[in-house]
């Protein structure tokens, strides 16, 4: 880190700077049923008390001379994650917003070209949120070995040391040390994710390195050689800025041109075909997260060899994952397992087999299964919901609005409601009447009443929503006007 920071001066003096670009998409389904679709691994804590979002952002501070951080993400997310960024005290550059997922080849692409319109020497620092580091000076050192390389044109990717065989990830087969440089070295070839056998084989050679995702490399360089393999996307992505717009602080990308653009990711469009690829090799405890058997692997295990999170008792298991969210859990005589516990749903895994996962969701799905899309809470841009029961003809939720925050003007056709305010103090809007409610007061909202809910105080307001009728779906509700665009 040291080295990073006595560099601080030739970043902000020199004719580039590192921007960071936090590639914030995804679903995380291998951690399911932690992750959901509408709320994904990037925004949970895993590892600290921060989300993986937060850790990625914090990582790439100011204090290094870094500009400030640049996010894509999907429209869905977008609230959530200018929530965390709020949380930290962090002002981003920009939060672009995809209008339909393309992998990161594109997605990296439209924020070079975004980028590039404000600072036309940009080096992109590229990485996913959702991965875990557990030495970040390693990595600061690494980006500062690799600066040279990548403001020369060269598009650096890191190469992690493996410390055993892992199947599931993609290898860096790692070539000579480049002219002039210490610890940037040739790409010989990027390797597909191997079989066992192969993958001892790559590890005991020590040629090889894992593929970790990360990049540091020219906006402008990056975009030459995308044009150079791919100018259709190329075209499409530079489309997709030019006809895009400003939307409450966020930039969203124009759908019919990023909807065009070929689904591919970086290493298969340009990395594994370039000849600028240069590889920077690092310790850095890092893991991407991408299945249950690496979370245990990046928490601290007890004597046992079990990682547990929460309220869990445990009775001779030993090398198991045991995670609960809200109620007790009990594990006995079990060894080898992932069991995870949310309020709606229970995975027990034997740990060899739990990248099914993904089947299991897909399955979900296909049976029209809300589990794998959401929690029991979900999420909005004014606050919070959580399903309290339901039942015939009725649904009890529990609603928590933030300070200053309001719902939209709405009505229902097939259902009414009422709002008992439990902490705080409750704007109400019911057709023209305005109604001011304190703790322990209520208002019935009849169907088809145009209604609307504000906190107009300090402090998060909680409330009890009890909704009756003969349809309760969320897609029963007609909005007249909305602060967030969604009418």
């Amino acid at each position: 880190m040291n080295a990073v920071i006595e560099s601080r001066h030739t970043l902000e003096q020199g004719a580039f700077r590192i921007h960071p670009v936090i590639l914030a998409g995804g679903s995380g389904t291998r951690l399911w049923p932690l992750s959901r679709s509408a709320f994904p691994k990037q925004l949970l804590s895993l590892v600290s008390e921060r989300s993986l979002l937060q850790e990625t952002v914090q990582r790439n501070g100011a204090d290094l001379g870094f500009a400030a951080p640049i996010l894509i993400c999907n429209d869905e997310h977008r609230f959530l994650i200018d929530d965390q960024l709020r949380e930290l005290g962090i002002e981003p550059q920009q939060i672009l917003l995809e209008p339909v997922a393309r992998n990161t080849a594109p997605a990296l692409a439209a924020v070079a070209f975004w980028l590039l319109e404000r600072d036309p020497d940009a080096i992109m620092l590229v990485q996913p949120a959702d991965h875990a580091i557990g030495a970040p000076d390693e990595l600061h050192r690494a980006i500062q070995a690799g600066l040279t390389a990548a403001a020369a044109g060269h598009l650096v990717t890191f190469g992690i040391r493996p410390d055993r065989p892992e199947p599931g990830y993609g290898y860096i087969k790692v070539g000579p040390l480049m002219e002039q440089s210490d610890h940037v070295r040739q790409v010989d070839r990027f390797v597909e994710k191997p079989d066992a056998t192969t993958a001892a084989q790559y590890v005991e050679s020590g040629s090889y390195c894992w593929n970790s995702g990360i990049f540091l490399l020219s906006a402008r360089r990056y975009l030459e050689e995308l044009q150079r393999l791919h100018p259709e996307l190329h075209e499409a992505c530079a489309r997709a800025v030019y006809e895009g717009k400003e939307d409450l602080g966020f930039f969203r990308l124009d759908a019919d041109a990023f909807g065009s653009a070929a689904a591919l990711s970086i290493d298969h469009a340009v990395m594994e075909h370039t000849r600028q690829a240069a590889v920077v090799p690092v310790d850095m405890a890092w893991s991407d997260l991408g299945s249950w058997k690496a979370m245990r692997e990046a928490n601290p295990a007890d004597r046992d060899g079990n990682v547990i999170c929460g309220d869990v008792v445990v009775r001779d298991a030993h090398n198991s994952y045991l995670r609960t969210e809200d109620k007790l859990l009990a594990v006995i005589g079990l060894d080898d397992v992932v069991v995870i516990s949310t309020d709606d749903a229970v995975l027990v895994a034997r740990a060899d087999r739990v990248d099914e996962v993904s089947r299991v969701v897909d399955q979900l799905k296909q049976r029209n299964r809300s589990e794998p899309v959401s929690h029991s809470t979900c999420y909005r841009p004014w606050g919070s919901y959580r399903s309290v029961d339901t039942g015939d003809r009725f649904q009890v939720k529990r609603l928590t609005v933030k300070p200053g925050a309001k719902l939209s003007l709405q009505k229902h056709y097939h259902r009414a409601e009422h709002w008992v305010v439990v902490h705080g103090t409750a704007l109400v809007q019911r057709d023209d009447e305005s109604l001011l409610l304190r703790e322990n007061e209520s208002v019935y909202i009849p169907i088809g009443a145009a209604h609307r809910l504000e906190n107009p105080g300090k402090l998060p307001l909680h409330l009890i929503e009890v909704q009756s009728g003969s349809y309760l779906g969320e897609d029963d509700i007609v909005r007249l006007v909305d602060s967030y665009g969604r009418c």
